[in-house]
């Protein structure tokens, strides 16, 4: 019996601590002084970067620590207590944050997904119904669309679905907010169409992810117009997320867009990913899903399952009839000799 510790490790993308720039970074700086809150010279410089990258120069960009944090504390700051947020039945605030955004007040409105994917005919259909109904003032209403890029099934938004969804968020005056906790791996893929420059401007909020792209731990949210949320700092402040020592995201943040660090991370995991799904295909293994990015679904049969978790720690994604669909996923730290090792065990 393989003990854990000898497994060959492809369950999840931030497993690793963080860039070697960016510890070195930390170290350098360990016993400067700074202001507290994300009020220091290096976490504007990072948002300088930010805004150039996304081409936004009066965007407003808050760093918080983790992507549940952000997620509610965006979704709850944008919507009125009446109002509840549009997500793919499959999003990472429907099924896999605890029901942080219902605990905050809201209820998450979740729809049907394709390839993890909420299309724009499914928002219109479910606007459409609200509207439609003679009780909708006892409903609760559609406040805002979520979205995540790449999804959770490691899918990518192509660029005329986010101009349509944008589209029908605008028409209804309600924001569109886009979960980018592994936007890294989007734009390191070579099938990407979104820039940072068309998020912003297509998206009235988003985060780019640091804690799966790199960094220790940490998110940028981004408004691409200020004032989206007026005391967004204070708001983040009575959540209890307002880190004291805001440098060390700052620090982070600023590194990874640095020389490209942040594109060039994703595009090594998109790499290896590539590698791995290659030989898959060539080794006659049922891909579950088309995903381009780093996540790899597999769906395997109980003796290709028996095989492979003997050596390989995987994620559980979800049982289909006989078979198990397995993820393999690859991260910015991902080594070429374990993805041959893996490959091996094929």
């Amino acid at each position: 019996m393989t003990k854990m510790s000898e497994l060959l490790s492809f369950g999840s993308d931030y497993l690793e601590g963080a860039h070697a720039e960016i510890l070195r970074r930390l170290i350098e700086t360990n016993l400067e002084q700074t202001a507290g809150y994300g009020l220091d010279t290096y976490s504007d410089a990072a948002r300088e970067k930010i805004r150039k990258m996304c081409r936004a120069p009066h965007a407003e960009i808050h760093f918080l620590s983790g992507g549940t944090q952000v997620n509610r504390i965006v979704i709850s700051a944008l919507l009125r207590p009446y109002e509840g947020v549009i997500a793919a039945d499959t999003g990472h605030i429907t099924v896999h944050e605890a029901g942080a955004i219902e605990c905050g007040g809201h209820k998450v409105l979740a729809l049907p997904h394709t390839d993890g994917k909420l299309t724009a005919g499914a928002i219109e259909k479910a606007l459409r119904a609200f509207h439609e109904d003679a009780n909708h003032d006892h409903m609760v209403r559609p406040g805002m669309v979520y979205l995540s890029h790449p999804t959770e099934y490691g899918t990518l938004y192509t660029m005329d679905e986010l101009e349509v969804i944008s589209a029908i968020c605008r028409a209804n005056r309600i924001p569109l907010f886009l979960d980018g906790a592994r936007l890294a791996y989007a734009l390191g893929c070579p099938a990407n169409e979104l820039t940072l420059p068309a998020i912003a401007r297509l998206c009235d909020a988003f985060y780019i992810g640091g804690t799966k792209c790199g960094a220790l731990f940490g998110e940028a949210v981004v408004f691409p117009k200020s004032d989206t949320v007026p005391h967004f700092f204070t708001i983040v402040k009575q959540s209890g997320a307002l880190l004291a020592k805001g440098r060390i995201l700052g620090i982070q943040f600023d590194t990874l867009f640095t020389d490209g660090l942040y594109e060039r991370g994703g595009a090594h995991a998109i790499a290896m990913a590539d590698r791995i799904r290659t030989v898959l295909t060539e080794k006659g293994y049922a891909l579950a899903s088309d995903a381009p990015t780093n996540q790899i679904f597999l769906s395997l049969t109980p003796e290709q399952l028996a095989h492979l978790s003997a050596h390989v720690a995987m994620d559980f994604w979800e049982k289909q009839g006989d078979t198990t669909v397995m993820r393999i996923a690859t991260s910015w730290a991902t080594r070429e000799e374990d993805v041959e090792r893996l490959i091996a065990l094929l």
